[in-house]
């Protein structure tokens, strides 16, 4: 079983930065991509960033710019640093991990967080 646990959500004021990290835990040979997913109350989760284990990236078009998104392959944690953040960056931010193989040739699968909520005030 593999665990994908987030931390750094916080409440932050508009223009400022936050870091969130996701570290998987379990047994992982290999992972196709890590993602940051978001929902806002009464809206649909929408992908926020996601990196290959390539180390291709692709952004949402609203945070192209302002959010980066970065991993330690050998810590299998995946990072999102968020700057100048916005009200409407308000959210509760989730991990999710896809492709995940737990040996050479197995069937893939695909894990979330629990989420992190991030909180930005204007």
């Amino acid at each position: 079983q593999v665990q994908l646990v987030e931390s750094g959500g916080d409440l932050v004021q508009a223009g400022g930065s936050l870091r969130l990290s996701c570290t998987a835990s379990g047994r992982i040979f290999s992972f196709d991509t890590m993602d940051w997913y978001r929902q806002a109350p009464g809206k649909q989760r929408e992908s926020v960033a996601a990196i290959t284990s390539g180390g291709a990236t692709n952004y949402l078009d609203t945070v192209k710019g302002r959010f980066t998104i970065s991993r330690d392959t050998a810590k299998i944690t995946v990072y999102l640093q968020m700057n100048s953040l916005k009200p409407e960056d308000t959210a509760v931010y989730y991990c999710a991990a896809s492709g995940v193989r737990e040996r050479p040739g197995g069937p893939t699968y695909r894990y979330w967080g629990q989420g992190t909520q991030v909180t930005v005030s204007s």
